[in-house]
């Protein structure tokens, strides 16, 4: 979701433009130099507007161009070297492409290229055609350093411009992305999922990332914000404050408001979650129900038979008789939110993006690719998950997961109940068989509404310990038809803390 950082990520090629730039300038540029021109073929319009606005003499800018334009044409030539000229043709902007043709291959038929060169460019500079030859060089080498994407998912719910992002990625030649579970959940919500789309939004309000919903995706919120206006007074809302990024403004009326969206959608969630749970016992997920276990006299809950005092008693639509049921003001909000994501074009379009490029994993040049896990037993044995009767586990699993998440989307509507599908997107998200979530339980409720840290544990599935494990890593490999002595394993999910003392390298 931090679409700067990826956007310049894509410009540098993971650092791999600047190494170039100091394979061939090394012992002839200073540093400042080098990283100046890496910085032009990075941003190229970006920096010719700040160049040029220093200089005021007609000889200082054609000096300018014709030095930036000759180490280009040299940095060019060393980029294209190990490629296909065919290959390189495809690379090019179409209107530039004869004149990065002529200088980047070298014929043996001239005799004298330097001078051709030189001619070249000077026509260019005369023509005032400079700046675009510049950033055609720019485009052509950040295309070219950059053979094959891959994405290991999470684009959404990790920064405020998932959307941007999609939109970057969709420019891409060649591209593959692994779901991350927080990708999964928005495209269980753009199939209709309405206990997902409480997750996504929920999400959204708690780290202050509405906008997306709104502005991004045109999806109106007015129906929540009324009834959690209505609903929610300004005393019980200390626990739903949004985390806001001290560099943003924001009137406090506005944060209060916040607030409460947040915590009418989280009450709603998990009644849509129980909802699940009742129909699904095979999911073993009844630990996550929690409104039939309120006592609010005396202001507990019952968690794994313990009772914990609450920090928040305020339940105004949960009816003791019957707790996970929807009172008609929630199945209103919720209808017109779920018709807001089917509705939303640019949402269906950008899921629809994550279906054609994706999946829950990838072997690709004999590397297994994936967000999450495998899940595990303790025993290194994998996990077995229930799916429409029956079980699965390692390989078949993820198998089974992904047809489900694309059977779900095939099939989305306004009516659940002819999507069975959705069901399995939400244990996706949180289940603990599941490849993408990778822990026992989520304590979204004890995060909540309970004091003691004791009871937010998520402890991990065994994977975690296990993957450190050489043989582990090769069972895995060989489970998905890589040869171990070969194959490696890239996963994403967790992020590597090398400040800390980390290693990304795991188990060889």
């Amino acid at each position: 979701g931090e679409y700067d950082a990826v956007s310049h990520v894509l410009r540098n090629g993971s650092g791999n433009i600047k190494e170039k730039i100091r394979e061939v300038f090394q012992n002839r540029l200073s540093t400042n130099e080098m990283n100046q021109l890496a910085t032009l073929v990075y941003y190229p319009e970006e920096k010719l507007d700040r160049v040029l606005a220093d200089i005021t003499d007609v000889e200082e800018e054609h000096e300018f161009y014709t030095l930036t334009i000759s180490r280009l044409v040299e940095l060019g030539q060393f980029v294209v070297s190990k490629y296909t000229r065919s290959k390189v043709r495809k690379a090019m902007p179409k209107d530039m492409s004869y004149i990065l043709e002529e200088l980047l291959f070298k014929d043996s038929v001239l005799t004298n290229k330097g001078s051709y060169y030189w001619n070249i460019i000077q026509n260019v500079i005369e023509l005032g055609a400079a700046n675009r030859l510049i950033e055609a060089f720019s485009e052509l080498m950040q295309e070219l350093v950059v053979d094959h994407l891959h994405v290991l998912g999470d684009i959404y719910d990790r920064g405020p411009s998932p959307d941007k992002i999609i939109d970057l990625l969709a420019t891409q030649k060649s591209i593959d992305i692994q779901w991350g579970n927080h990708d999964a959940i928005w495209m269980g919500a753009a199939s209709g999922s309405r206990v997902l789309i409480a997750n996504v939004l929920r999400i959204c309000a708690r780290y202050d990332n509405l906008e997306i919903i709104e502005d991004g995706y045109g999806i109106s919120l007015r129906p929540l914000v009324a009834f959690a206006e209505a609903t929610y007074p300004d005393d019980t809302i200390a626990e739903f404050m949004p985390k806001i990024d001290d560099s943003v403004d924001h009137f406090p009326e506005e944060v209060k408001q916040i607030a409460k969206m947040q915590q009418a959608i989280t009450i709603i969630q998990f009644k849509l979650e129980a909802q699940v749970i009742k129909r699904h016992p095979e999911f073993q997920t009844d630990n996550r129900l929690f409104l039939d276990k309120l006592d609010l006299e005396k202001g507990t809950v019952l968690v794994d038979g313990k009772e914990y005092d609450l920090k928040n008693t305020t339940f105004p639509t949960v009816d003791p008789a019957d707790p996970f049921k929807l009172t008609e003001d929630e199945e209103y909000v919720m209808g017109k939110l779920q018709a807001g994501f089917l509705n939303s074009d640019r949402l269906q379009k950008h899921i629809a993006y994550l279906y054609s490029k994706g999946s829950l994993y990838k072997v690709y040049n004999e590397n297994l690719l994936y967000h999450g896990c495998i899940p595990m037993n303790e025993d290194m044995s994998f996990k077995a998950v229930e799916i429409h009767g029956r079980s699965y586990a390692g390989r078949e699993l993820l198998d089974q997961f992904e047809k489900s998440m694309r059977q779900a989307f095939v099939a989305q509507g306004p009516n659940e109940d002819e999507n069975p599908d959705l069901d399995y997107m939400w244990y996706i998200w949180q289940g603990e068989g599941s490849s993408l979530f990778g822990k026992t339980r989520m304590t979204t409720f004890e995060r909540y509404y309970i004091e003691d840290a004791e009871t937010h544990h998520e402890p991990k599935n065994i994977y975690y310990t296990l993957r450190n494990d050489k043989e582990c890593a090769e069972l895995i490999l060989s489970e998905f038809g890589i040869r171990p002595d070969r194959g490696h394993i890239v996963n994403g999910h967790t992020p590597v803390k090398e400040r800390k003392g980390e290693d990304p390298v795991k188990a060889d």
